[in-house]
């Protein structure tokens, strides 16, 4: 039985990529479509927000001379590309998916109402919220944030490489210390590099916890689903 009856998952752009980094890996995108729709037959209502990195990085870009708000539009613009091949791949598995983009882009995709998002989710269908919050100098992370309040999402779950949070960054230092649960204020008072500021204060004014996890292993979406103990819950 599931634990949570509506999740909004972030993705990035990245973990669509596989180990090429660029582009989309047709076997990883395939692995994560199979556990989100199986996780979507046990009855949990899932959204989706999905970052663009795998084509385009807005900081890097914003190094080339391009203006912030070019960068931020392209970067929209990258996660809508994302969002169709997870439509595709989550039809493929046969459940329902559905892309709503915060920037119009009819007929490639529907533009986001929340009337719309909500009536969506509770016939069954899965959706993918696309093109950011729609404005720039907003991270995909804060969009995550406002779409999981929007929609009245039991939990906001961000999907990483690497099992949780840490009190430094695990890869430059091995001693550093994964925490089981940290507050908002000790994520924004450390400024631990999980979720950008204006993410996490959302989530707080929200209450809406958060669980960090590897989405790296295998079935760790439908542990998250289940309840268990996976990643770092921030609350």
């Amino acid at each position: 039985m599931p634990h949570y009856k509506r999740i909004l998952l972030k993705l990035s752009g990245e973990a669509l990529a596989g180990e090429g980094g660029f582009g989309i890996d047709r076997e990883r995108i395939s692995q994560i479509a199979a556990e989100l729709a199986a996780v979507a037959r046990d009855g949990v209502e899932l959204g989706l927000v999905v970052g663009g990195g795998n084509f385009f990085r807005g900081i890097k870009a914003s190094q080339t001379g391009l203006q912030r708000v070019t960068v931020d539009h392209m970067g929209m613009l990258a996660t809508i590309i994302n969002a169709l091949a997870l439509q595709d791949f989550l039809q493929a598995q046969q459940v329902q998916a559905r892309v709503l983009s915060a920037i119009p882009v009819e007929p490639v995709a529907e533009s986001f109402t929340r009337r719309a998002a909500l009536a969506y989710l509770s016939a069954g269908q899965i959706l993918i919220f696309a093109g950011g919050t729609g404005s720039p100098f907003f991270s995909t992370d804060t969009a995550a944030s406002l779409r999981a309040a929007e929609i009245g999402a039991d939990l906001l779950a961000k999907a990483t490489k690497v099992d949780g949070v840490y009190d430094k960054d695990p890869v430059k230092h091995p001693e550093a210390r994964r925490h089981e649960k940290i507050s908002y204020a000790d994520v924004l008072a450390q400024q631990l590099a999980v979720m950008d500021a204006a993410a996490v204060s959302l989530c707080r004014e929200n209450r809406l916890p958060v669980v960090v996890f590897n989405l790296n292993t295998a079935g760790n979406i439908a542990r998250l689903a289940a309840g268990e103990n996976i990643g770092t819950l921030i609350s």
